[in-house]
């Protein structure tokens, strides 16, 4: 009688392959907190009810409106900001998958795979701003990455997605 399963270092293997090389989690930065939102509206909306009661009382009634119509555009604009600040994207890097998941800030998720030893990470770079685009190129289709970062933080995932990546092809 022959025993044709596998040996038991065989499982252990695949799982070591499977094991993440590297994993990043990038998210928008946002320097102003809900602290800091919570003060600057209560700033601007000062200023332009102190500004508009000068006009009231100078006799230009209908500027009123219009602070009070700046004091909503501000304050459409830096929720806007906060609602695009919950994308996210889940990179990942291990011996059998290069894994790419993007969470819009709808919460609508999108992954792409590609296997680590036939994709390629290309970076466009200005010669004053640094880098402004990285993308994973393989199987005839192009994933980008990190279009929200800064360039400092462009610049340093650059570099340890592309060790990364070298890793997982044995280099």
């Amino acid at each position: 009688m022959t025993d044709n399963a596998p040996p038991a270092t065989a499982g252990a293997d695949l799982a070591a392959a499977d094991r993440p090389i590297f994993e990043a989690l990038l998210v928008p930065y946002r320097s102003l907190g809900r602290r800091g939102f919570n003060i600057l509206m209560l700033f601007v909306g000062a200023v332009s009810l102190v500004t508009g009661l000068g006009f009231l009382f100078n006799g230009a009634w209908p500027v009123i409106g219009f602070f009070g119509l700046d004091v909503l555009v501000i304050w459409l604009a830096l929720r806007a900001s906060y609602r695009a600040a919950l994308a996210r994207e889940e990179v990942s890097v291990s011996r059998t998958d290069l894994s790419i998941r993007k969470i819009s800030p709808k919460g609508a998720v999108r992954e792409a795979h590609y296997n680590p030893f036939w994709a390629r990470f290309r970076v466009r770079r200005h010669e004053e701003i640094g880098i402004t685009g990285m993308a994973v190129h393989g199987e005839g289709r192009m994933t980008e990455i990190g279009s929200f970062l800064n360039p400092d933080d462009r610049e340093s995932f650059a570099i340890a997605f592309s060790q990364a990546l070298q890793t997982a092809k044995g280099r």
